[in-house]
């Protein structure tokens, strides 16, 4: 048995792998969040888009996704679970680290999960807020050439928005 990437502590058989193998045995937006991870970790395209709210028409958007899944992911802290307005939604703000050559990045995200018909689905997300004394950071991908310039979907977007590249500029 090998233990679970989504940092649970637990063997992948008995966390994320129950998720993978029936998406109605998800009882939490944390443990959708950590399967959606996991997901990403093994390549679970289908997974991944079958977890996505429907009205995000993810399918439609298969070749981006399977792209953005392509990458070595390197870790998955869970930073905060929060209940939302109504039973049927919650939040999960993580941090996923992937390597990307010799650097290790991390992408912050708060998440939003809605449960429609016994189902939790990952809609949509936004990334945490700078502190108001803080100057903003450069994006180091600016200072790139365009012949190596690589953005994914889940990226946060290049025009300082604070939103993914694909609720942005994508």
């Amino acid at each position: 048995m090998s233990v679970c990437p989504c940092g649970s502590a637990k063997h992948y058989q008995q966390c994320c792998e129950i998720a993978h193998n029936d998406h109605a045995k998800v009882t939490s937006p944390e443990q959708l969040m950590r399967s959606r991870y996991s997901a990403h970790v093994f390549g679970l395209v289908d997974y991944v888009i079958t977890t996505y709210h429907p009205s995000c028409n993810a399918e439609a958007q298969r070749a981006g996704i399977a792209e953005s899944i392509d990458s070595d992911w390197a870790g998955l802290e869970v930073i905060d679970t929060t209940k939302g307005s109504h039973e049927n939604e919650g939040f999960v703000e993580f941090k996923a680290y992937f390597n990307d050559g010799t650097e290790q990045f991390c992408m912050q995200e708060r998440s939003r999960f809605v449960r429609e018909d016994g189902l939790w689905y990952y809609i949509d997300g936004t990334f945490p807020e700078q502190e108001e004394n803080q100057q903003p950071e450069i994006d180091p991908r600016l200072n790139q050439t365009i012949e190596s310039f690589k953005i994914g979907r889940n990226d946060p977007c290049i025009c300082g928005s604070r939103k993914k590249y694909k609720k942005c500029c994508g």
